[in-house]
């Protein structure tokens, strides 16, 4: 991929990002690895992209924000609801290597693995979703990312999250959400707001009745 293309994408996310360790994650992290090959073309765009199942690669943009807000730091725990295609989980494990992440398609999920070891990307365990959203059995955590759309941030999720520890996911309704970050203070969340966004919605019970 040429390094101009790179340059300038990261210039674009760069008026919305300012942290030089996820600039710096977002420009080593090859992106077209994790795009269909009908789709590389367009790969360091500023833009979401299918990958197939009704689900998408998100929008660097919306990468970077997602990542800056969460303030992780090399020793924190991780949780990604939502592999993907595994980019998500690429651009975090530049920043700390214990992440867990769950995927409720079986075809992205195995993708997904398998790329992560073909690039030599490590510290990242890519689950199949179980009955219970996320994996408590490996918790507590310090950041939890979920890379689709609900109501609310899940019940399951915050009781998941450890003292000071911080959820990032897109709320609102099936057609239109806010980025929210939220730090757990004992039974209270300080949310804030990252902006508008929208994502493909969870699925399960606490994401969108269909």
């Amino acid at each position: 991929m040429p390094a101009s293309e790179i340059d300038e994408l990261i210039l674009e996310v760069s008026r919305e990002v300012h942290d030089p360790a996820v600039l710096s994650a977002l420009r080593d992290v090859p992106r077209e690895r994790f795009v269909p090959a009908e789709a590389r073309a367009w790969a360091w765009e500023n833009r979401a992209l299918g990958i197939g199942h009704a689900q998408t690669i998100s929008q660097p943009t919306i990468v970077g924000l997602m990542t800056e807000a969460a303030s992780i730091t090399s020793g924190d725990r991780v949780l990604e609801i939502g592999t993907g295609s595994g980019y998500q989980a690429a651009v975090l494990a530049q920043l700390t290597n214990n992440i867990i992440t769950v995927e409720v398609v079986d075809e992205l999920r195995e993708h997904a693995a398998e790329l992560l070891r073909e690039l030599g990307i490590e510290g990242v365990t890519v689950l199949p979703a179980g009955e219970e959203l996320g994996a408590p059995e490996h918790g507590p955590y310090d950041v939890i990312l979920v890379t689709a759309a609900a109501p609310d941030l899940p019940p399951p999720l915050v009781d998941q999250l450890a003292e000071g520890g911080r959820i990032v996911a897109p709320i609102g309704t099936r057609d239109a959400q806010e980025l929210v970050v939220a730090t757990k203070h004992g039974d209270h969340l300080e949310r804030r707001s990252l902006g508008g966004c929208r994502f493909v919605p969870l699925r399960g019970p606490y994401g969108f009745e269909d």
